[in-house]
């Protein structure tokens, strides 16, 4: 659903426009996903490790809600920060962005879903994610979602921002499929946008990535021999207190 012209709100201006990243920004996220290579040895990246990556990046700060749309903040503006796996996230066209959890059980007092209109339980679906989002504009006139694909080996990544928006569960027709999971389609295009898991009450947003996105590549780096970090840190035998007396 758009997002309605406010006055007050549109003389609020965030840091920079909706997708515009600024090349040291980008520079600032490939040093911190080598020096997470570099320290974990190990390809990976989600969770708080990329929403304090992000905030660094622009200069933001990290603070985790439970909300989860507003992990980071920087005066006006905020984001909820995921990572998606992608086998080529240059050339991905659009991407899955699991959304919470939004229970009927616990917000409606609905627990047999499956017998209910499939039409009610995606309006009631869409109307906790609405309420979520409304409670995060009450505070910042810009919310955002950044999202960063990744490849398996860290190698190449895609980033890209879009508006967290309300959405109009009468635009959209929901079904049942074959796995037993609700499925929200654009009523005039026919275009998959949700998905709803009952067992966990898991919801899945569908988005295009925009054509705006910030593809890049980084140069993994090599590891570091234990005598090399060793020296690098300062280690010698003052960092050992021996507590029993030794042979």
């Amino acid at each position: 659903m758009s997002e309605p012209r406010l006055r007050t709100v549109n003389k609020v201006q965030p840091p920079y426009r909706l997708g515009l990243f600024k090349r040291e920004s980008i520079i600032s996220i490939a040093g911190g996903i080598v020096y997470l290579l570099h320290t974990r040895n190990e390809a990976r990246l989600e969770g708080p490790d990329w929403e304090k990556i992000f905030a660094e990046s622009i200069g933001a700060e990290w603070k985790p809600s439970n909300i989860g749309l507003d992990d980071v903040q920087f005066g006006c503006c905020c984001w909820g920060a995921k990572t998606v796996k992608n086998r080529y996230p240059s050339t991905a066209k659009s991407v899955r962005l699991i959304s919470g959890r939004n229970s009927l059980d616990y917000s409606y007092g609905k627990s047999d879903v499956r017998s209910l209109p499939p039409q009610s339980v995606g309006s009631d679906v869409i109307e906790i994610w609405n309420e979520r989002v409304s409670s995060v504009r009450e505070r910042f006139a810009h919310v955002r979602t950044v999202v960063l694909l990744k490849s398996s080996d860290l190698s190449e990544c895609a980033l890209f921002e879009v508006d967290t928006v309300r959405f109009d569960p009468t635009l959209f027709d929901w079904t049942w499929n074959r796995r037993g999971n609700l499925e929200g389609r654009e009523l005039k295009t026919k275009r998959h946008r949700f998905t709803w898991q009952p067992h966990g009450s898991q919801f899945t947003i569908i988005e295009d990535v925009p054509a705006n996105r910030v593809a890049f590549r980084i140069r993994l780096p090599g590891a570091l021999s234990k005598d090399v970090v060793l020296g690098a840190i300062g280690f010698d035998d003052t960092w050992v207190e021996f507590i029993d007396a030794v042979r």
